[in-house]
């Protein structure tokens, strides 16, 4: 057996050769592979004399040669194959194991020139790559050195790696090419005339890997799967451990995301326990609390009649007081950093309660980049709305100013809108949303749907605080909120009747802000 050995990221490179070696594998290799085995004591050629050809061109040609693609494409089955191999001195390939350049990680470095960029693009290795995984009922191909114990074992224990496997090892390989010509495709169509980056490229090539196929999608007649981006944020559901329940479903995994992107704008350290219940991609109850238990117990007062059913979601540990509660209620998913061993026996019994742990990422907050959205034979793409609202970025416009809490509760008023569909209307007051207007198409639909809410669930709306995550584009939608109770309002202005809405709250005598920022969740 003939392997050859060219790698780039040298893990594992060493360990793996002196078992081949050891097997009575004939090793080949290029440049700094080569010296990395010679200096080790591991017997190997080089590509250079067994192709008889230098390496040029600063190593940019060394592998494009017949005498390595001819032993790596031959067919052992082809008689007229072996032949010409016979014919023109050429050995079978049987073993490649190849990873590439570093581009990705070149590109990612502050300050990346175009210059070293292209330096870093491989041109070989795909080449040798492609030729194995092409022609992998003869050859295994190793593009990641987490394969390299699950080949050797094979390789001692039948002195052949199996058809499944070259297979596997083969798709991963096209899988490894396509994720490479993926990002250099995005990175070059991104390079302005003046050197510069562009935020969007020219042609968008998107990697995802599939975590597993789901049952169906929103309804029963559609077939649906779950992927992941191939570099996910830390903190993200993808990350999320399933400790128990049922298997997730398509509905499960979009209302989860958008609890879990609402807790986690909750810092424990900065804003105490939190917790998020989302019904149909809606938050219907959000608060702040001194544990998980008053976090839960003020989130599930906005909306009861909604929150059955729903997906819950905590930004802190859940321990066993706040399970007793939260167990009293039908949940389909609950998520959390961390569960106590007495919380998950209280969920035992509740065997088709899914059950989620996702790690809070350390360092703060990490959410996407980029938003897309599918339309027909097209795809919008977005920067992410990761805009984080500060009190200095308040704008005060009314005579009225608000108090330090009600500055407190027009934050949290306008984080929560942040993730309400749009048209939102949120009223809160003492860290709990009170009301929630969500999706429709007028304003003060949602204002008074918010209204409602609060009456149905026995919540008064005195004295609250009003978050709009759009302008009031007359005064009315302002003279609604403030007709159910609200004290203060955060808007982010911008209308062409600003100033006839602020004289209507001066009328009224409450307090507004500008945020200055639109938060629009179509």
């Amino acid at each position: 057996m003939n392997a050859l050995l060219s790698v780039s990221d040298k893990t594992g490179l060493l360990e793996l050769a002196q078992a081949l070696h050891a097997m009575g594998v004939k090793l080949l290799s290029t440049g700094g592979t080569a010296k990395l085995l010679l200096d080790n004591g591991v017997p190997v050629t080089e590509v250079a004399q067994m192709t008889g050809f230098p390496e040029m061109l600063d190593g940019r040609v060394k592998t494009l040669h017949p005498r390595v693609h001819g032993g790596l494409l031959a067919r052992r089955d082809v008689p007229e194959h072996m032949a010409a191999l016979k014919e023109h001195a050429i050995d079978t390939i049987d073993l490649l194991v190849v990873n590439l350049y570093p581009f990705e990680a070149t590109v990612a470095k502050p300050g990346c020139t175009l210059e070293d960029a292209i330096e870093n693009i491989d041109i070989g290795g795909p080449a040798m790559v492609r030729s194995a995984a092409k022609n992998w009922k003869d050859v295994a191909v190793l593009t990641d050195a987490a394969q390299y114990a699950g080949v050797l074992a094979e390789l001692k224990a039948n002195g052949q790696v199996s058809a499944k496997t070259k297979f596997a090892l083969s798709v991963a390989a096209f899988n490894r090419i396509a994720q490479y010509d993926a990002a250099i495709s995005n990175y070059l169509s991104c390079v302005q005339d003046d050197g510069t980056q562009a935020v969007f490229p020219a042609q968008q090539n998107a990697n995802f890997i599939k975590l597993q196929d789901l049952r169906y999608g929103e309804n029963p007649h559609q077939l649906a799967a779950f992927y992941r981006d191939l570099y996910p944020a830390p903190g993200s559901l993808v990350t999320a451990r399933q400790l128990q329940g049922k298997e997730l479903s398509y509905n499960n995994i979009a209302d989860a995301d958008a609890a879990w992107e609402c807790v986690k704008s909750f810092e424990p350290a900065r804003d105490g326990a939190a917790c998020v219940i989302v019904k149909h991609a809606n938050p219907c109850g959000v608060a702040v609390g001194a544990d998980a238990l008053d976090a839960y117990s003020k989130a599930f007062k906005t909306d009861p009649t909604s929150a059955f059913g729903g997906i819950i979601a905590l930004n802190c540990t859940l321990d066993e007081g706040a399970a007793l509660q939260i167990s009293k209620q039908f949940v389909e998913v609950l998520m959390a950093p961390g569960y106590s061993p007495e919380a998950l026996a209280v969920f035992k019994s509740k065997v088709n309660v899914r059950i989620l742990q996702i790690d809070l990422p350390a360092g703060g907050v990490a959410r996407n980049a980029l938003d897309t959205k599918r339309v027909g034979s097209g795809l919008l793409v977005q920067t992410a709305d990761n805009h984080e609202l500060t009190l200095a970025d308040l704008k005060v416009v009314t005579v009225k100013q608000p108090t330090p809490a009600q500055l407190q509760d027009l934050l949290f008023a306008w984080k929560v809108a942040k993730y309400v569909k749009s048209n939102a209307i949120v009223f809160c007051a003492g860290g709990m949303t009170m009301g929630v207007g969500a999706g429709q198409m007028s304003r003060l639909d949602s204002a008074r749907i918010a209204s409602i809410k609060a009456q149905h669930a026995g919540l008064s709306l005195a004295d609250t605080a009003v978050a709009s995550d759009a302008f009031f584009p007359f005064r009315d939608g302002l003279d609604v909120v403030v007709d159910a109770g609200a004290s203060c309002i955060i808007q982010p202005g911008g209308s062409m009747r600003d100033e006839e809405v602020i004289a209507a709250a001066n009328e009224r005598g409450v307090a507004m802000v500008f945020s200055g920022v639109r938060h629009f969740r179509h």
